[in-house]
């Protein structure tokens, strides 16, 4: 069987990341629904939600499959284990199956997206990656505006277990696709940005890369800046417009476009102005559009602008910084990306801690924190140094 081209395997892989990312996203809007359903309270829900997020931390240590025994092989193992955990709830919906869901359907995730990453990163020139990665994460506002929906719809009219058989049937789907068109060539082991040749998969190796650990430091320190307003900009709106559900629901439509937009701007622009300088610039951008938050929220509609300038530009920034730290440890690829979504995930938690306490002393000094962690940033992009 023909192997399909390099187009048709990147819109492959943005239709498989729109069922995962669907699976991770419809459970915010529809928080209230699955816990009634569930007969749980929302505070034991968000429980499970937070031990959903940590298992960002494990992926590191399962990336190096990738590196090792070739990207297709880490691609199936991830499809599987969000397959068996949509298909547990699909089969036997219970608390405890939806909880495995919500975990094996993130694990699957974490398994998936650095092996195919990397599939990328070992096929693309790097002068074109910027824009071929930057069509894979249009999947996560995708989902958002298309596959949420449609996940609701079955939320409403057939109770919380149908979304699950939904995904289940996809992921079959998606296992087969990739079983039958994506070949399994293993990565050829290259130097890094010093000179140093790489062993595949050598998670202790790649940590000893200064500029592994520079790029780690910018995906923390990134995250940590745009979560410190995340965390706290519903509460901010409600405190001073009073307006909690109208609010927050034009804040959600918005936030959907605005991520929209900044992957499709990251397509258009980010081979052409070069990956460190998208970066660099989308950096900037985003501590402009943190302090103008601060300055346009005196009304409400001033307010919903300053978010979709905010997250318009973060996304921007997120999206360009992916092929760069692609190129940084060429023979361990998938290994270092998947340390980047534990550096993501230690940056949305670090925010997460601080965002509360930032917003006892006014929203101003949230706004202020996301400027000086965009500071730590582009002080780490300085020091980040591509290997090919």
């Amino acid at each position: 069987m023909n192997k399909p081209s390099l187009t048709v395997q990147v819109g492959l892989f943005t239709l498989i990341r729109v069922g995962l990312n669907s699976a991770y996203r419809m459970v915010y809007p529809f928080l209230t629904a699955f816990a009634r359903g569930l007969g749980v309270d929302v505070e034991t829900f968000s429980l499970v939600l937070t031990g959903r997020s940590l298992l960002g931390l494990a992926a590191p240590f399962l990336a190096p499959l990738a590196d090792r025994r070739g990207r297709k092989v880490s691609m199936l193992l991830g499809l599987g284990l969000y397959t068996l955990g949509a298909g547990a709830v699909a089969l036997f919906p219970s608390l405890g199956t939806f909880v495995l869901a919500l975990l094996l359907t993130q694990l699957g995730n974490y398994v998936f997206l650095p092996a195919m990453q990397a599939y990328l990163g070992d096929r693309v020139p790097y002068a074109r990656r910027g824009r071929v990665m930057a069509v894979t994460e249009l999947s996560w506002s995708l989902a958002f505006i298309a596959g949420v929906p449609v996940l609701g719809w079955l939320l409403g009219g057939q109770g919380w277990p149908a979304p699950f058989a939904l995904l289940a049937g996809l992921g079959v789907a998606c296992l087969i696709v990739i079983a039958l068109f994506i070949p399994n060539a293993k990565p050829v082991l290259q130097q890094d940005g010093n000179g140093r040749s790489l062993q595949p998969g050598g998670l202790r190796q790649v940590l000893t890369l200064p500029a592994a650990l520079a790029a780690l430091l910018m995906g923390f320190s990134l995250t940590a800046a745009n979560e410190v307003i995340n965390l706290m900009f519903g509460v901010w709106l409600e405190d001073s417009f009073g307006l909690q559900l109208g609010a927050l629901a034009a804040s959600a439509a918005v936030i959907g476009l605005s991520e929209l937009g900044g992957e499709s701007l990251t397509v258009a622009l980010v081979d052409r102005l070069g990956k460190r300088r998208a970066v660099g610039i989308g950096i900037a951008a985003n501590t402009l559009a943190a302090l103008l938050l601060g300055l346009l929220g005196r009304s409400e509609w001033g307010a919903l602008l300053g978010l979709f300038l905010f997250y318009l530009t973060f996304e921007f920034t997120m999206v360009s910084c992916l092929p760069l730290i692609s190129a940084v440890a060429p023979g361990a690829r998938a290994t270092l990306m998947a340390a980047n979504i534990m550096a993501f995930s230690l940056g949305r938690g670090a925010g997460a801690l601080l965002g509360p306490q930032l917003y006892a002393l006014g929203f101003w000094a949230n706004l202020l924190a996301a400027a000086g962690f965009n500071g730590l940033a582009f002080f780490a992009l300085r020091r980040v140094k591509e290997g090919e």
